[in-house]
């Protein structure tokens, strides 16, 4: 699954309170407090008896290579290099999902920066009030199988440990619904997201 900023809606994610407001069960409040760990999503095992696992991380380094790798897969534009490289550090939160190696013998799985990249997702934030997700991108050899939504999932559970009130995301019309279905809502009270393109 993958947003871009361009003839975008503004969403928001609702909040503990909201959900409980409206007398349902909000999914991202046990979240709350929790630490951040490398958390195995699931595991497979391919033709050839090798078992992988998909490993949804905050704390992995990131190669802006690997990021490009799948930018390009998904047919996104290219971005200068150095500045792909600056919005990765300058992020209040880089969310990765690695398939890693699983030991047959010992079921340990392996470390991310042995694994493959197949999805990131990052985060700007004033660290308090709001956050906002860009760049949602899964490899679309893996798409289809419910890795987007898992790792937009855990991205807003663990920005809400980390004692964010609000998520935001600009999604293209078409993916609307996907972030509907993970609980974000469409232009709530009317308020409509604004742009400023200096020439």
């Amino acid at each position: 699954t993958t947003t871009t900023t361009t003839t975008a809606r503004a969403l928001s994610a609702r909040t503990s309170d909201d959900a409980e407001a409206a007398g349902g069960i909000d999914p991202y409040r046990h979240a709350q407090g929790a630490c951040e760990v490398d958390i195995t999503l699931q595991t497979t095992t391919t033709e050839n008896g090798a078992v992988k696992a998909m490993v949804f991380s905050t704390t992995a380094p990131v190669d802006v290579l690997e990021v490009e790798r799948l930018c390009a897969c998904a047919g996104w534009p290219d971005r200068p290099r150095a500045k792909l490289k600056r919005a990765l550090e300058n992020s209040f939160m880089v969310a990765t999902l690695y398939e890693c190696d699983v030991d047959a013998s010992t079921g340990n799985v392996g470390e991310t920066s042995r694994g493959r990249l197949v999805g990131c997702a990052r985060a700007t934030s004033d660290h308090v009030f709001n956050s906002t997700l860009w760049d949602i991108i899964v490899d679309p050899e893996y798409q289809g199988k419910g890795l987007g939504k898992a790792l937009v999932q855990q991205m807003i559970r663990s920005l809400l440990a980390r004692d964010v009130a609000n998520v935001t995301l600009f999604a293209d019309q078409d993916v609307i619904p996907f972030y509907r279905a993970l609980g974000f809502v469409q232009d709530p009270e009317g308020i409509k997201g604004m742009f400023l393109y200096p020439e």
